[in-house]
Parts: C-alpha cells; sequence; structure tokens
C-alpha cells in the first residue's frame, strides 16, 4: 500500500517547555489531537478517535525537543508503519517556537492533511494561548 509523508510547521509563541507537553503525554494529546488518548505499558499509547482504538508506540522521545508515535500494525509487512512525529525547534535569532509535523500514513490526499492539521493545530494553540 502506497504512503505519503507529509510535513508541515506552525510558528507558536509559547516556550519548548510550555508546549512539549502537549506532543508528549496523554493528557496534553488528549486535548487536541485526539478524542482520547490512555497510557498502556512498555511505551504504548492507545489513541482513539471516533471511537475506534489506535495503539502507537513512542518509538522516540527528547525532552522538550521532539516525540515519535509510530502505529503499530499498519502495514501488513510490519516494517512501514504509520508515524507522526513533533519537532520542536526555536529560533535563536527570533526566539520563535516552531512545532514540525511529520505524518507518514496511507492519505495521500495533501490538501485533505493541511486542513486536518490546520484545524488541530488551531486548537492547541487556543490551549496554549498562542
Amino acid at each position: 500500500m502506497e504512503k505519503f509523508k507529509f510535513v508541515t510547521e506552525y510558528e507558536f509563541r509559547a516556550s519548548p517547555k510550555m508546549l512539549f507537553p502537549y506532543i508528549s503525554t496523554a493528557s496534553g494529546l488528549s486535548q487536541w489531537f485526539a478524542a482520547k488518548v490512555n497510557t498502556l505499558s512498555d511505551q504504548k499509547y492507545d489513541f482513539q478517535w471516533d471511537n475506534e482504538s489506535h495503539i502507537a508506540k513512542q518509538v522516540s522521545l527528547r525532552q522538550n525537543k521532539s516525540v515519535r508515535f509510530e502505529f503499530l500494525e499498519t502495514s501488513e509487512s510490519g516494517h512501514d508503519n504509520n508515524y507522526v512525529d513533533f519537532r520542536i525547534d526555536q529560533s535563536e535569532l527570533t526566539q520563535s517556537t516552531f512545532l514540525r509535523i511529520t505524518d507518514y500514513s496511507t492519505n495521500l490526499d495533501e490538501e485533505e492533511l493541511k486542513d486536518l492539521w490546520d484545524g488541530l493545530l488551531d486548537k492547541l494553540k487556543e490551549i496554549v494561548g498562542s
């Protein structure tokens, strides 16, 4: 099955330290990213959308920098799972904080993905006051 890597970036008026819990914790993610997020054992998370459960493993975490969730069993081969990667960068020149999102999935519609992430990030910006 064909996969598409969608990358987008948003500017925030919030420090990386303030933004990080919203992209790395179940309680933070459930405020804007998914309807419900539960922490499971072994660095696994249960993301729920439309009353459907999607299990992901947190495969990387750098404090106040980045986190990646790889969705399990999203490929027949087991080697090319869907993932979402959140990366926080701060411009040393302007002190602006940027959240870069990489969404790797079977959704090939770039316009649909842009609309989806714009909506999600508007909600996150509202929560963090950015």
